[in-house]
């Protein structure tokens, strides 16, 4: 794979499709758009994933409380999707439990959520991960013995799944680069180019290391920016296009955060309506951590400055603490946090968004083609970038043979079998610790079974050449924090392999000691720059200022202490 310098380098003067935005959805088009033959260019400001798809509650899921919505329609595309996805990365989404407590007073009855549950299995033709179940209250008791017991009734068990959302749009990208596209990461979008009709002919796209420039004209060009849309739209806006009162998206914000599993024990993700305002929230294993989230409320700032604020964090912590009385948590007991954007769309007619509750703004999706051609993809999820991504390449498509610019014979893309980097030769009966049997073998049993099992989980069938690696050089598999699975050979598989270019790239998306180590990975950046540099041939001065642009990340994401540290 070329690293990303290289990939800049390789950013033509023409192509067929031109996609700004390396979030999930971009990727997913990268993906689809290549595999039918076109020519493809993506380029990203920042790193793939950087925003709202590594800031996710980590789910793919059907949006059970959809249902209440009557938004049919949407949990069917999200659980057909969810299956698909399951097939297609094996190693990333994996089935998970979630438990639905229903106490006495509950804003609905176990009868009625129990409906709801068959009305679910029923949307996904009966292929969930595992048939739900209904709980008696000792059920729930065994197998969630921190749960409040007082006044439970009981509680169904269903299944959708947990995912690594920073990794799944990384292979879906590497995907697209294995199948033609050249993915730019750090490569702003200056100006939108234009012909003398008017139509939006390409962009001006700036390397963020370099400051190098350069020209790509492009036959149709697709904004895939999620909560940088309107930013993007007003960019490439025709001159006599009405500019709307409004912008086209009512952006939320959702804060998560992280504590240590013995602080917050649950064996399943369970479901919660805040005490507050009966918001749905979930605590959710994560190995060694529980992460509980999720917030929902309008943000109007700049994407890139998203943080949790105190206010957000203590309403994640009285939903928990009413939940899980005997295991009371204080803000001391956080180690990390994340802020992640929606990119919702307003609704339509409404002024600035104060007329409709943030969490009940739909969660679908809407392609736009603007006066100049620019195609625009706005709203959605996670689970449904998939199908996102191919109706986005349809209309891509149905651009480029009206201008007369559609290449011959394209090819069946076949998203939605052909499996992504990770899972190519993931057994058939999804036995993660029979592939973590052979990636130790594969070091010569010199990993243990705790690393092992990390690179399965992460890099799926790749995890036998890290472990390969590992085996011809000893240093490569010590571990980069004293009992964390992290180990060097990422590092070094991030930048050759994976397009990382920066320290946080690595230790956020790449890895995620950014959100479970109790020091956020402070200990270590100076090593791990270190051996950055040598591979990318940093300077001094470029290795200290990525030390420093890692500690502003850490920073932003600790920010809200400062209200009790002032205190």
């Amino acid at each position: 794979m070329p690293t990303r310098a290289e990939m800049w380098e390789r950013l033509g003067s023409e192509v067929d499709v031109l996609i700004v935005g390396g979030g999930v959805t971009g990727a997913g088009v990268a993906r689809d758009a290549a595999r039918r033959g076109l020519t493809v260019a993506l380029v990203e400001q920042d790193d793939l994933a950087y925003g709202t798809s590594s800031r996710s509650s980590k789910l793919v899921h059907g949006g059970l409380r959809y249902l209440e919505t009557y938004e049919f329609g949407l949990v069917f595309e999200s659980v057909s999707e969810r299956r698909i996805l399951m097939d297609l990365a094996p190693h990333l989404v994996n089935p998970l439990g979630f438990v639905f407590p229903v106490y006495e007073g509950s804003k609905h009855n176990l009868f009625i959520i129990n409906a709801g549950m068959w009305l679910y299995d029923g949307l996904s033709l009966f292929r969930s991960p595992k048939i739900h179940r209904k709980l008696k209250p000792a059920e729930v008791a065994e197998l969630e013995p921190t749960l409040r017991q007082e006044g439970l009734e009981g509680a169904p068990l269903y299944y959708d799944c947990s995912t690594d959302d920073a990794r799944l749009t990384l292979e879906t990208a590497l995907d697209a680069a294995e199948e033609g596209a050249v993915i730019a990461t750090y490569a702003r979008v200056v100006r939108f180019l234009e012909d003398d009709s008017g139509r939006v002919s390409g962009a001006v796209v700036k390397d963020r290391v370099s400051g190098e420039e350069k020209a790509i004209r492009a036959h149709a060009v697709v904004n895939a920016t999620g909560p940088w849309t309107d930013r993007t739209l007003a960019m490439g806006r025709a001159a006599d296009e009405p500019v709307p009162k409004h912008g086209l998206l009512r952006p939320t914000k959702g804060v998560h955060v992280v504590v240590d599993a013995e602080k917050l024990p649950v064996q399943h993700a369970v479901v919660c309506f805040h005490p507050e305002d009966s918001r749905v929230l979930f605590a959710i294993p994560w190995g060694d951590r529980t992460y509980i989230g999720t917030t929902d409320t309008d943000y109007q700032g700049d994407p890139g400055e998203v943080a949790a604020s105190a206010e957000d964090v203590d309403y994640l912590l009285e939903a928990a603490n009413t939940y899980f009385p005997d295991h009371a948590l204080a803000p001391a007991d956080v180690i990390s946090t994340w802020a992640g954007l929606r990119p919702l769309m307003a609704p339509p007619g409404e002024d600035q968004g104060d007329s409709v509750d943030e969490s009940a703004v739909s969660r679908e999706h809407r392609i736009m083609v603007g006066r100049g051609g620019l195609i625009t993809i706005a709203g959605g999820k996670l689970t449904t970038y998939r199908r996102m991504a191919a109706e986005v390449t349809d209309t891509v498509v149905r651009l480029l043979r009206i201008s007369g610019h559609l290449p011959e014979d394209l090819s069946d893309p076949r998203t939605d079998s052909a499996p992504l980097v990770g899972a190519v030769g993931w057994p058939e009966d999804d036995d993660h610790a029979a592939v973590a049997a052979k990636v130790r073998a594969a070091s010569g049993d010199t990993l243990p079974e705790d690393v092992a099992r990390h690179l399965t989980d992460s890099y799926g069938m790749r995890a036998l050449t890290l472990a390969e690696l590992c085996r011809s050089d000893a240093t490569l598999a010590e571990r980069l924090i004293p009992g964390r699975p992290e180990i060097a050979v990422q590092i070094v598989w991030a930048v050759k392999e994976e397009l990382a270019a920066s320290l946080s790239d690595v230790m956020i998306r790449r890895t995620q000691v950014y959100y479970r180590d109790h020091d956020q990975g402070l200990s270590v950046i100076d090593s791990v720059a270190a051996r950055m540099a040598e591979l990318l041939g940093w300077d001094d001065a470029r290795r200290a200022q990525e030390v420093a642009h890692y500690r502003a990340d850490v920073a932003r994401s600790r920010a809200w202490r400062e209200r009790d540290a002032a205190s």
